[in-house]
């Protein structure tokens, strides 16, 4: 008896199989070695539920309480305290059951959500109009470089060898697969002729703030456009991209009310000028009336290829983050300006104090200057792996090792949920860890 769950009988997939000229699955999947092609399957023997249950609370007690570890693991995923409203609201049938918001009749709910949430990061980033929300900060980025390639009719992208290793490898993916190429550059130096748009992310991914307005006079001198990767804590305390001269700004919007989850989901921030509107990826939510003269929302700009002709098409990302988006909207209108502003000043802070305590160690040297917001580099005395494993035994997650960049280098993070004696704790674990 076929199985239910594959949709296609021996017939379908016989027809399938001569139309593309081949005689069965193993000729298919021939190209696939061997070794790999059907892999052995190495499960464990089935249980019963109440087994399962038992397995399963085993494997949750591996996991660390809350605050059993201090952290100052940072690089792109941070630990910000997320107030009770957020997961309560975002939790509520409305949200967290909602579909892709298409039909404005039966999603006014999300669409108003993300209407509040693009309005937010306009006034947060200073542009003109920012959309819907895109999968991460990588896919942002990516999105921005392709943007300014259709704007400008250029092929080139250059960027700045501060850029995050992980957005530039989304990147070069996104780049390389059109055609396009990516260019390294110091921000200020002279541009090739061809080149469509200047990246640059501040703070960086070492924690440094960049000159965005020196990039944007030389992106802007060479016919390029400026794209700048932000930070929405950071802009509770520094200038905004749109004050800075960029055409396009670009962010991850984690830190907003959004747990780190091992990763995601997360929601990428993406604002440009009124002027490039029509070539900005995904979906804009806007504000309309109806016949009767009530206030609506609705889809007002849908430029993936599922909605329009694929030769028209800004982008392919499909997938809603409207739940994370609503989330980050919820945060930033509950902290408001001057939560925001508090927050980023305690980041700030914190990460100042850490640094000097640091500086002061045998051993341990800061060996970047400038401004820096809440991550710093440190040199230490011993490979930073071994440095953490030593942190690990003293109940602290360190930095991450970044000696591919400087060498015996590890980048520290610290936000307002770190406390001094969490800092101090640190300090004394490190001139420990350094003395062995």
């Amino acid at each position: 008896m076929p199985s239910p769950y594959i949709p296609n009988t021996d017939a379908d997939r016989s027809a399938l199989l001569r139309t593309i000229g081949v005689r069965s699955v193993d000729e298919l999947f021939a190209d696939i070695p061997k070794a790999h092609r059907d892999p052995e399957l190495r499960l464990p023997p089935p249980l019963s539920e109440a087994e399962l249950k038992r397995e399963l609370a085993a494997m949750a007690r591996r996991n660390a309480a809350p605050g059993e570890y201090a952290c100052f693991l940072g690089a792109g995923a941070y630990h910000h305290y997320v107030p009770a409203i957020v997961p309560y609201l975002v939790g509520r049938a409305e949200f967290a059951t909602s579909y892709t918001p298409y039909q404005p009749e039966i999603s006014q709910g999300t669409l108003q959500a993300t209407y509040e949430f693009q309005s937010l990061v306009c006034q947060l980033t200073g542009m003109d109009v920012a959309n819907a929300g895109m999968y991460d900060g990588s896919t942002a980025v990516a999105e921005a470089a392709l943007m300014a390639c259709r704007i400008t009719g250029r092929g080139a992208i250059a960027y700045t060898n501060a850029l995050h290793p992980r957005y530039l490898d989304v990147l070069r993916t996104y780049l390389e697969s059109q055609g396009l190429t990516l260019v390294l550059t110091s921000g200020a130096a002279a541009l090739p002729l061809d080149t469509a748009g200047v990246i640059v992310q501040s703070p960086n991914f070492l924690g440094h703030m960049e000159d965005t307005s020196i990039a944007a006079q030389a992106a802007h001198a060479a016919g390029a456009l400026l794209i700048a990767v932000f930070d929405p804590i950071a802009l509770g305390m520094f200038r905004p991209p749109g004050e800075l001269g960029a055409d396009i700004a670009v962010g991850e919007g984690q830190p907003l009310g959004l747990s780190m989850s091992f990763g995601g989901p997360y929601v990428g921030l993406f604002a440009t000028r009124t002027q490039y509107l029509r070539q900005m990826p995904g979906r804009l939510v806007g504000r309309t009336r109806d016949s009767t003269g009530r206030d609506g929302f609705v889809l007002t700009l849908q430029t993936r290829e599922q909605h329009i002709r694929r030769e028209r098409a800004t982008s392919n990302i499909c997938t809603s983050e409207s739940l994370m988006a609503t989330a980050s909207a919820i945060y930033l209108a509950a902290l408001g300006r001057r939560g925001l502003r508090r927050i980023a000043e305690l980041c700030y802070h914190k990460a100042h104090y850490a640094a000097e305590r640091i500086g002061t160690l045998p051993g341990y040297t800061l060996p970047l200057r400038g401004a820096f917001f809440r991550e710093f580099v440190i040199h230490c005395p011993a490979p930073p792996y071994l440095i953490n494993q030593r942190l690990l035994e003293q109940g602290i997650i360190g930095g991450l090792d970044v000696s591919d960049r400087l060498p015996f280098a590890m980048l520290l993070c610290v936000t307002e949920m770190t406390t001094r004696q969490e800092i101090d704790r640190l300090v004394d674990a490190l001139r420990k860890a350094g003395g062995r």
